[in-house]
């Protein structure tokens, strides 16, 4: 089986090599278990095997494998609370292999292909239904903000200190803020980009794939402030921050602040720097120097 070029970097550590050879016999295992019919990987994977599938009365879903990151370890338990609302059906999880069965988006496309001003209003209209209250088995935000504040200098200073020190500082101290001063802890998904709502028959937009931690709704919209999917300028960070929180009713202050911490936290990729994270820090603290 030919592996999507975007799990490559798994290869790299004794557990990744070890994932991929176990990948052959879960598909087996998980295809026999559900009576499926699977199709090729989809091309588009970076932390898990995803295959089309097809159940015995001609169901349409995916298979899902993921990589044992800690990130996507209650993906399963997110889509049950969300309970098909908004968020794509969980059909079926096997833990020990960390396989999901979950429907198929038709057709599919990512929400990035519509205009900027009409994928933001999808946003403005899903992200409430997702707000549910939440507790375990989920990770607090303000728990995962901790271990970011830890692991940033050390990653830091590892990488050869590759940005400077004030985006750090802002950073930490940001995060140190805003994780002892939160509102009402709801269900998040921390990765919800505009690559990760489709299109789909059951509703208009679906969200998938949620790396789920509870915390305040001005977190939600992280991922959507930072992505490039749907521009990559400073002009075009601002405006979906403004949008997305003025819509919403978010502070715009805490969005930004979580959008400097998180985004500089996701900023080092094992030895990678994700420059185009770095801009987006840059602009956000910038639009504030005077």
């Amino acid at each position: 089986m030919e592996l999507p070029e975007g799990l490559d970097w798994v290869r790299a550590s004794p557990s990744g090599r070890a994932w991929l050879d176990a990948l052959p016999g879960w598909l087996t295992e998980c295809a026999e278990r559900w009576s499926l019919r699977l199709g090729t990987p989809f091309r588009y994977a970076f932390a898990s095997l995803a295959l089309p599938a097809e159940l015995p009365d001609g169901t349409a879903a995916v298979l899902k494998l993921q990589y044992p990151d800690p990130e996507s370890q209650h993906e399963a338990d997110a889509l049950a609370h969300w309970n098909d609302d908004g968020a794509i059906r969980l059909l079926g999880h096997d833990p020990r292999r960390r396989a999901l069965l979950v429907e198929r988006c038709r057709p599919g496309t990512p929400l990035h292909e519509l205009p900027v001003d009409r994928a933001l209003d999808v946003m403005t209209g899903l992200l409430p239904r997702l707000w549910r209250p939440a507790g375990a088995p989920f990770t607090p935000l303000a728990e995962e903000a901790a271990g970011w504040i830890d692991r940033m200098p050390r990653n830091w200073e590892r990488a050869g200190r590759p940005y400077e020190g004030r985006l750090l500082d802002a950073a930490l101290a940001l995060l140190g803020e805003l994780a002892t001063s939160q509102g009402e802890q709801v269900l998040l998904s921390q990765d919800l980009h505009a690559g990760n709502v489709l299109a789909a028959d059951r509703e208009p937009w679906l969200a998938i794939d949620p790396k789920p931690l509870t915390g305040e709704r001005e977190f939600s919209v992280v991922p959507m402030v930072r992505g490039r999917e749907l521009g990559h300028s400073p002009a075009a960070v601002r405006h979906r921050l403004d949008r997305l929180s003025a819509e919403l009713g978010l502070d715009r202050e805490r969005v930004r602040g979580w959008t400097i911490g998180q985004t500089l936290a996701w900023a080092l990729a094992g030895d990678t720097v994700l420059t185009h994270q770095l801009d987006v820090i840059r602009w956000l603290l910038d639009e504030h120097r005077a």
